[in-house]
């Protein structure tokens, strides 16, 4: 077991860990303790009564969070046609066909996201061992299979993010970095919020929202005030 840094057990030493913070209060005491000297990431850890073993009930979804998330996504295109200069025009890092799908099937991985236009699916086949494993196969769901690419590349650069709830009902999600401001954090993260209540599934039983905390990359969980988190939505 490794032992716990003197920032950490610091950082630690501030939170109460019996306590349900307010939202705000949360957000603030986060950036507080981030005590790493990189911009951590901040992120939101939810538990809920759900069985994602049933098809039903398993939550996943895409947002684009209004403040962004503090970080640069490369951005890969597959599509044919005209597209290709949408995307080009859209600011899509990498854009191209049969040749990127060649590459990507050779080993090639240099981006965080990927686009394909529904023409392209036919071909994606070859490299859904590739990139399902981790989590980038383009998904209509998702808003990654799109006859709009040139849209769906600008959503990806604002910051858009993806969610799915995880075997035990667990999802983490960024919102943005310790630099955002506590208003910026605010905006995301209720933003999140609302998605994850109003994609409630009807046959989830009892307490849906069993747990929220908030932490950097670094640092320790603070749990949120599940009601009053829950209350953003209505």
């Amino acid at each position: 077991m490794r032992k716990k840094s003197k920032k950490l057990l610091e950082a630690l030493g501030k939170v109460d860990t019996e306590k349900s913070y307010s939202v705000v209060d949360a957000l603030k005491l986060t950036k507080e303790i981030a005590f790493a000297k990189f911009d951590e990431t901040v992120d939101l850890a939810f538990n809920l009564g759900v069985d994602p073993r049933h098809a039903d009930q398993m939550i996943r979804g895409a947002i684009a969070l209004p403040a962004g998330t503090g970080k640069s996504v490369r951005v890969c295109v597959i599509t044919s046609g005209e597209n290709i200069k949408k995307a080009e025009e859209a600011g899509a890092d990498f854009v191209g066909g049969d040749d990127i799908v060649a590459k990507i099937a050779g080993g090639w991985l240099e981006f965080d996201r990927v686009i394909a236009s529904p023409d392209m699916m036919g071909k994606l086949g070859r490299i859904g061992r590739v990139l399902g494993p981790r989590g980038l196969m383009p998904n209509p769901k998702l808003g990654t299979v799109t006859p709009n690419v040139g849209q769906a590349v600008t959503e990806q650069k604002a910051g858009k993010v993806e969610y799915r709830t995880e075997k035990n009902g667990v999802i983490h999600v960024p919102i943005g970095k310790k630099s955002f401001t506590e208003e910026q954090l605010k905006q995301n993260f209720e933003a999140i919020v609302t998605a994850i209540v109003k994609a409630k599934p009807a046959s989830a039983k009892g307490t849906y929202m069993k747990s929220l905390t908030v932490s950097t990359t670094m640092g320790p969980g603070i749990k949120v005030d599940t009601l009053e988190a829950t209350s953003l939505a209505n």
